[in-house]
């Protein structure tokens, strides 16, 4: 029993004297017959360990070896008999491929696909890998390999982060063996906005090229403008029961941030949906109008009809570069710069990182001015605290 619970190595030959089985004798350093000790197995080696384990060798000495080095890896608790299974079930394409699975119906469909081709393409590099083996230095490997920028290469890195925490609880791997991420350094982008007398020219153009086709496509790109804290496909996804007239409220119940948004209606919008014929609470609220060609009367607006509307009305009026997303949301936040402070601007954008948040913080034209007035000063005419007056004065 100590010796199967060891392991041991044995032969398809036989003793060609007795035909016998060879047995293994460490101290004879290969497998021979009990009885005819000169008589010695010299292919076809088989280490078996437990059940589950069984390999072959062409010689003894390899066989050994690996034995060996089953033995200490026991001796160290680090024995994990997955490791040598032909079925590979701690490779990265199958437990990746389990993990997609899992997340199919966990996250949004978007997120999903985006995590569908970031493993895809871990897929490829990694290939059968065992995932116990992957470690920092294949990581910036993989990482480095990529042709993306540096905040594409950060999504890679944060999505299997989040593949290997889920092995890590489904213990795949044990605390030891979860590897060290590299750093990927980088800026967010910043989108080309617009001042708010240029913003509110493009949404009145889109209320006079879209009203006849449904008026809730200006509602909509107006309301991108107004509440700041609401993304476009939050608002598509906004449904008849979510608008609450008598609270003065919108709410967002399965938002980017995880967490629901209580969107406060302003008073002229109030007055405005009081206007709009109520329907059937699961319906959505940007839903398509009956007569036009090419939609289903009822049916929920597309991913793109809000940016597609706003490009025509920017081609109408010669505006270049600005898309939806920069047009509304962004020039918006950036305009409150000059009449709100930062923390008040977060909690109306409701951000909750500032790395994202950081995009909306550039220095106000004005705020520079005085400030590159105040280094400019001519200390021995104009005092300092003479000048800081004038500026509140104005």
């Amino acid at each position: 029993m100590q010796l199967c619970m060891q392991g041991t190595i044995f032969s398809d030959q036989k003793c060609p004297l007795c035909g016998r089985s060879f047995v293994y004798t460490p101290k004879a350093f290969g497998l021979i017959c009990l009885d005819h000790p000169s008589q010695r197995a010299h292919s076809s080696f088989i280490v078996q360990f437990g059940r589950k384990l069984r390999k072959r060798f062409r010689d003894f000495a390899s066989a050994e070896r690996f034995l060996t080095g089953i033995r200490y890896e026991v001796d160290r608790g680090t024995f994990d008999v997955r490791d040598y299974q032909a079925s590979n079930p701690l490779s990265f394409v199958i437990l990746s491929e389990q993990w997609l699975e899992k997340q199919r119906n966990k996250v949004k469909a978007g997120t999903y696909q985006h995590q569908v081709h970031y493993i895809r393409k871990a897929q490829a590099f990694f290939g059968k890998r065992n995932v116990k083996t992957i470690q920092f230095a294949e990581l910036e490997d993989f990482i480095d390999s990529l042709s993306v920028s540096s905040k594409t290469k950060h999504n890679y890195l944060s999505c299997l982060h989040t593949f290997f925490s889920w092995l890590l609880r489904r213990k795949e791997i044990s605390r030891a063996e979860f590897p060290d991420f590299p750093t990927v350094q980088y800026e967010l982008g910043f989108r080309n906005t617009i001042d708010k007398e240029s913003q509110q020219a493009i949404i009145e153009e889109v209320r006079r090229i879209s009203w006849h086709v449904s008026p809730k496509i200006w509602l909509g790109i107006k309301w991108l403008s107004t509440y700041i804290s609401i993304r476009p496909g939050e608002l598509r996804n906004i449904l008849e029961k979510d608008i609450d007239l008598r609270q003065g409220i919108i709410i967002i119940p399965h938002p980017k941030e995880k967490k629901p948004k209580f969107v406060p209606l302003i008073e002229s919008d109030i007055e405005l949906l009081a206007g709009f014929p109520r329907s059937l609470s699961h319906l959505f609220f940007f839903r398509h109008q009956g007569g036009f060609p090419g939609v289903t009367p009822g049916s929920r607006f597309g991913e793109r009809i809000f940016y597609t509307w706003w490009k025509r009305a920017c081609s109408n009026l010669g505006v270049n570069g600005v898309d939806l997303y920069g047009g509304t949301r962004h020039s918006s936040a950036v305009s409150l710069r000059d009449v709100a402070t930062p923390e008040e601007i977060r909690r109306c954008t409701m951000h909750s990182t500032n790395k994202a948040f950081e995009r909306y913080l550039q220095v106000s034209r004005q705020e520079l001015q005085r400030l590159y007035e105040l280094a400019a000063r001519d200390t021995s005419v104009i005092p300092i605290e003479q000048l800081y007056k004038r500026k509140q004065l104005k």
